[in-house]
């Protein structure tokens, strides 16, 4: 049976390719999994953090354009992105972000858990969300917690996910409603806040450009695809981004949405030990790579300092 097992990678807009690398992985310690270049624009860096290996649940990734403008967060956007850290960490999250210059908030009960809140240095939100894993003694973000959509007609995105997309209503905080899929728990979670119709929101710098959720394969991700059309969605063909395969369509409110399969992974086209050491390119663009080489932005890719 086809399932959503939780969150696969949340993409973004950032400004400056490098503030970007030095937020996510020098600031957050997450590792560059894949440095290439957005498919659509291949003057752009596409950027992939994540955990070691880059993990399918870990993901998150930017297309960087210096000089964008600022985003808005409004309906039809997913406005925060939350991390899982292990219980007991957030006083030490919160030292490391305040000795950086970056303002923190909390932490503040969510559910069950605690949060810790702050933004990018592109002012994107970001949540370091406590929960009980593994290894408190490592710090380390262990990857998504979950996600937080802001919609303008909360009974419709409510019933896409729960009738067509097999997520179940957990709990409710105020006006934010939480769903779950598969097992729950960090990575399987996401959160509905209804907010004013009358200011939507705009993409930019800081901002989230999509979000992608998890199938096993090819098999199930065209189940997927025959069903959500059944349902009268647009959904986009099959396609091939290397290291998942993706069909995409919008929400209700206009959150866009993807459907990625785990495999084939970050490992297709490097070895695991060097991923995001170079920049990798898909075959069809290696003809351009001295021309794009010239045109992207260099970055330093030092070893940061991580978590």
């Amino acid at each position: 049976m086809k399932q959503i097992t939780g969150i696969h990678h949340v993409t973004a807009i950032a400004g400056a390719p490098q503030r970007n690398l030095d937020f996510y992985s020098g600031v957050l310690g997450l590792r560059l999994v894949k440095l290439t270049v957005n498919y659509d624009d291949p003057e752009t860096y596409h950027l992939y953090y994540g955990d070691y290996s880059g993990q399918p649940g870990t993901l998150i990734t930017f297309f960087p354009w210096k000089g964008v403008p600022k985003g808005r967060t409004g309906p039809g956007q997913m406005t925060v992105t939350a991390f899982a850290v292990p219980a007991g960490s957030l006083d030490y999250w919160a030292q490391r972000l305040t000795s950086r210059g970056i303002a923190v908030d909390g932490p503040n009960p969510l559910f069950a858990d605690q949060a810790l809140s702050l933004c990018d240095f592109d002012g994107m939100r970001v949540d370091l969300i406590a929960s009980a894993n593994p290894d408190p003694a490592n710090p380390a973000i262990r990857g998504f917690h979950s996600a937080t959509l802001a919609v303008g007609s909360f009974d419709a995105t409510a019933q896409l996910l729960t009738e067509t997309m097999g997520f179940r209503r957990v709990g409710q905080e105020a006006n934010r409603v939480r769903f779950e899929t598969a097992d729950g728990g960090p990575g399987a979670i996401v959160d509905l806040i209804e907010t004013d119709r009358s200011i939507r929101g705009l993409q930019g710098a800081g901002s989230v450009h999509h979000i992608a959720w998890r199938t096993a394969d090819d098999a199930e991700q065209l189940a997927w695809r025959d069903e959500l059309v059944a349902k009268g969605l647009g959904v986009s063909p099959v396609m091939d981004r290397t290291y998942f395969h993706s069909i995409y369509y919008r929400e209700p409110s206009g959150v866009l949405f993807e459907i990625a399969t785990d495999p084939p992974g970050m490992t297709v086209d490097e070895p695991l030990e060097t991923l995001g050491h170079s920049l990798v390119l898909p075959a069809w663009l290696e003809p351009t790579r001295a021309q794009l080489i010239q045109a992207l932005p260099r970055l330093n890719l030092r070893e940061l300092q991580h978590a």
